[in-house]
């Protein structure tokens, strides 16, 4: 019988939304909550594509119609002091096909901690230039199915992050840049063997690590922030998708998207965060040529009445 081609795209999305996640402070931007400041709030999240790269050829797929993903979940982070930040995220997925008979998913996916160290901040009259070390963890909360692409919920691995992210800012323009190494554990599948480019009798697989780089560029001031956003997803390693055949999880997985971030914060509704982003895939390879849209609603407690605002 013949096989459905689909592609692991619904994965990469979810696995992006962690990265690309919007509050009042993230772990890819350069604001960083002041000492005993807690922000908490929820997001949502909605991705969809119709054309697909299988390797890098661009194709459509009537068998699935146009692929669906929304995410919706808590999120926050926490004002430790100056210098170091900690955030959280656990996204709830729900995955679902417009044509065809693929059954989609929904659940509670990987829970993020994340730890981001502000290394040097040095001012001038009107610019600051900051370092910043980040590091986090992913890591599944539930034994959701891993071997279900398109539609599955998530890939299932342990990952560790680390960054590097480097930030310039001129009076309210500023300039961002972030390098990613994200080291993926192996994970376990409902079967004992399995083929990629070739037999494999076991059911763990060996998932490749991935570069991450994020670059924003920008305005921001205590109100508001409204920013251009590009980054690039690159696996090292994995193999393409093949004629005819349904995706894999080790499959090489790459993306370049542009979009924009938005984030305001009136002052007369002090502590209200509102967030909003829109992403594009411009360019992939075993990748949906997907839209993203995000929406988050935030406030930031005060843990100590002597805290008076969020530093940059």
């Amino acid at each position: 019988m013949k096989k459905t081609r689909i592609n692991p795209t619904i994965i990469f999305i979810t696995v992006l939304l962690m990265s690309a996640k919007l509050n009042a402070q993230t772990d890819v931007d350069a604001i960083m909550m002041g000492e005993k400041l807690f922000c908490a709030g929820v997001m949502n999240g909605n991705s969809s594509w119709n054309q697909y790269w299988e390797g890098t050829e661009l194709r459509i797929n009537k068998n699935l119609g146009t692929i669906r993903t929304t995410m919706v979940g808590p999120m926050g982070s926490l004002g430790i002091n100056k210098k170091l930040n900690l955030i959280f995220s656990l996204p709830y997925v729900e995955s679902r096909a417009s044509a065809g008979q693929l059954k989609g998913f929904k659940g509670f996916q990987d829970l993020s901690i994340t730890g981001k160290y502000r290394l040097l901040k040095q001012k001038s009259s009107h610019s600051t230039f900051s370092v910043f070390g980040i590091a986090g963890i992913t890591t599944p909360t539930n034994n959701y199915v891993k071997d279900y692409l398109p539609l599955s919920i998530g890939l299932g691995s342990t990952n560790f992050t680390f960054r590097g992210m480097v930030d310039y800012e001129n009076r309210n323009l500023f300039a961002t840049l972030s390098s990613s190494f994200i080291t993926r554990g192996n994970i376990k599948l409902d079967r004992e063997a399995y083929y990629t480019t070739e037999m494999i009798y076991s059911n763990k697989v060996d998932m490749p690590n991935v570069l991450y780089s994020n670059f924003r560029l920008g305005y921001r001031n205590k109100e508001l922030v409204a920013e251009l956003v590009a980054d690039q997803w690159t696996t090292q390693g994995g193999f393409d998708i093949t004629k005819n055949n349904m995706p894999f999880p080790s499959n090489r997985m790459n993306q370049t998207r542009v979009g924009f971030n938005g984030k305001y914060e009136p002052l007369k509704w002090k502590g209200v965060s509102i967030t909003s982003a829109f992403y594009q895939t411009i360019n992939g390879r075993n990748m949906g040529r997907s839209s993203l849209f995000q929406f988050g609603l935030f406030y930031i407690f005060k843990l100590n009445k002597k805290t008076t605002s969020k530093t940059n």
